[in-house]
């Protein structure tokens, strides 16, 4: 159901925002990012405040909502607050702290140059230059050092002294901070009058600038609109995806930070924590295959475990991370933390060691929270260890995690749980998994999931390397970093003029370590593999068993027979497929697949291939 908000929005004077600011009646969210803006944008907006040229609308949204308890802190610049605020900036934080430390502090400005040195400004109006038409009002806006001087030849030479009221008038220059204060800007006028003498030009430049200038900017209204307070957080988060396209989007876990703040809890410190044991930093076997989970994944993780265990419907959708009570973190984090150390350890035995080479990253929200919910115990039976592994490449190989994924998670759990238990399980990811014949030809490159499923499971088969003859265990996999290499090489392939969406699909790729590699170079099978028997020291039949484990037909790869070798290693990777999957492909024998192979790939038999 779509969420109707009904934003209210209002044309309010400037001069009203700034005192709301200043008495924190408008303060911001303790998850905002710092205010940023550098003396040039600084200038920017100023400029255009004075002109009264619109500069976009302020979002606020109204404190009172139970179920949103930020945590809040002032604008920049604001002292001396205790009150709790009537609202909180959504949009236009940047404005309203230019706009209010400008106009409305005592102090200077502390702001950046165009190359990010801190520099401390109080601003001025050229009274002149603002009513020339031949100015750029830009250049109208004055920035001077704190000390109100503006000098050069290293400071030895004063250009502009402003650090007197009577400079100021003599200069003709007003400050911007005492803009909105009526009393402090109506004796300046009359002091600026008085040092003139009355004099008719003065009085006059005066009269012009105050109706030109002076009341563009008091007078100056901004569209402010506001989120009631019945506004539920996941329209809040989405507010923030949208106004912030060209900043920093707020995520879940921003908004899950500010509500947990409430409870004088920083869960951005926590996820520090909990990301070191997600990711085995103490463990003896140190690798980075569980880096790719972030703090967003792990309170979806948290999200579809604790939903389950209520025994309602389970769910772990934005707006449900978002409803994250931080009693059911705090109940539920060690059990998920768990979960994942599980999750982890099924990775390696399934041969999958390295973050480039897991095939979803997503699919491991779910795998944590069903191991979080069996338990270790159970988790380490055989039986288990089987249903997981069907799931697992099920889900890989029928590549089913590439899209919006909380509802197949929420199904996972259900399913896999049950079947683990011995209940009656719908198994939705397995039974709804199905691969492809033609989908062998079309993997050509490492970037997609069921192409890196596929290498794990050539892994899985211990395969050989073809110089060292070692299997790839975790130690030798991230100590010796094997990569994927063609088994009929590139250059041979293109001299050969075998088409490309063979050979350089997956059935021609196996992981090997470097060193073969280089003896393979560019050269035929026939060729390179005597130089790995001379170079390795070892006879033609151990060469067959390191290449026939990854598994290839040794006769025809030795003989140069490309056809032949790359008919029998797809065959070959599709038996390992419906092994992992527990399930058959098939469409071995369609038409589509006679086509791109040239022959029907399902049995051994020699028929004729086609041209």
């Amino acid at each position: 159901m779509a969420i109707n908000i009904a934003p209210k929005s209002i044309d309010t004077e400037l001069g009203e925002l700034m005192r709301d600011v200043a008495s924190g009646k408008v303060q911001l969210p303790e998850f905002q990012r710092g205010w940023t803006w550098d003396d040039g944008r600084i200038r920017g907006i100023l400029a255009s405040l004075s002109q009264g040229y619109p500069m976009g609308a302020v979002m606020r949204l109204e404190r009172g909502n139970e179920n949103i308890k930020f945590k809040y802190r002032p604008i920049e610049g604001v002292k001396n607050v205790t009150a709790a605020p009537d609202y909180l900036v959504l949009d236009g934080q940047q404005r309203l702290t230019s706009m209010y430390r400008t106009t409305c502090a005592e102090e200077a400005v502390l702001t950046r140059t165009d190359k990010g040195k801190e520099i401390k400004r109080f601003y001025y109006l050229d009274m002149k230059k603002c009513l020339d038409d031949s100015e750029d009002r830009y250049d109208a806006i004055v920035p001077v050092p704190e000390d109100r001087k503006i000098k050069t030849d290293f400071d030895r030479k004063v250009l502009l002294d402003l650090s007197t009221r009577k400079q100021e008038y003599e200069n003709e220059m007003f400050p911007i901070n005492i803009i909105f204060d009526s009393g402090a800007r109506e004796d300046w006028g009359d002091g600026y009058k008085e040092y003139h003498e009355y004099g008719k030009e003065f009085r006059e430049r005066y009269k012009k600038f105050r109706t030109e200038v002076i009341e563009t900017i008091i007078g100056y209204k901004l569209p402010v609109i506001t989120l009631g307070r019945e506004t539920p957080r996941e329209a809040v988060c989405k507010v923030f995806e949208n106004v912030n396209t060209g900043g920093v989007a707020l995520t879940v876990f921003e908004l899950v930070t500010a509500t947990f703040a409430t409870c004088e809890f920083d869960l951005r410190k926590d996820w520090e924590r909990c990301r070191d044991i997600i990711r085995g930093k103490n463990e003896p076997l140190n690798t980075d295959v569980m880096n790719g989970v972030d703090e967003t994944a792990f309170l979806t993780t948290i999200m579809l475990y604790t939903s389950y265990l209520a025994e309602t419907a389970t769910t772990c959708k934005k707006k449900d991370v978002l409803g994250l009570s931080f009693e059911a973190y705090q109940t539920n984090k060690a059990a998920i933390l768990e979960g994942y150390r599980m999750a982890r350890k099924f990775l390696f035995s399934q041969y999958v060691f390295r973050m480039r080479d897991l095939p979803y990253t997503t699919q491991l929200i779910p795998l944590a929270a069903i191991c979080a919910v069996i338990g270790k115990s159970t988790y380490n039976l055989p039986s288990t260890q089987n249903i997981l592994a069907r799931w697992f490449w099920c889900g890989i190989m029928g590549e089913m995690y590439g899209g919006a994924n909380e509802t197949r998670y929420a199904n996972d759990i259900e399913d896999i749980v049950a079947a683990v238990q011995g209940k009656e399980s719908q198994n939705r990811t397995v039974n709804g998994a199905y691969f492809s014949a033609a989908r062998l030809i079309s993997l050509q490159t490492r970037s997609s999931a069921a192409y890196k499923g596929i290498m794990a499971l050539v892994y899985r088969e211990s395969c050989r390397d073809f110089m060292k003859g070692t299997t790839m265990d975790i130690v030798k996999s991230m100590d010796e970093s094997p990569d994927i290499h063609h088994i009929f090489p590139e250059a041979y392939c293109i001299r050969q003029g075998y088409p490309k969406a063979k050979w350089n699909s997956i059935v021609n790729k196996t992981p090997l370590l470097p060193e073969s590699n280089r003896q393979i170079g560019g050269d035929a099978p026939s060729r390179y593999s005597r130089k790995i028997i001379k170079a390795a020291e070892i006879g033609e039949d151990q060469l067959r068993i390191r290449v026939e484990s990854h598994p290839v037909n040794f006769d025809a790869f030795i003989l140069d027979d490309f056809d032949t070798y790359f008919i029998d290693r797809a065959k070959a990777i599709m038996t390992v497929i419906e092994g992992a999957m527990g399930k058959t492909i098939s469409d071995k024998g369609s038409e589509q697949t006679v086509h791109l192979y040239g022959v029907s790939l399902e049995d051994d038999t020699s028929e004729e291939r086609s041209e």
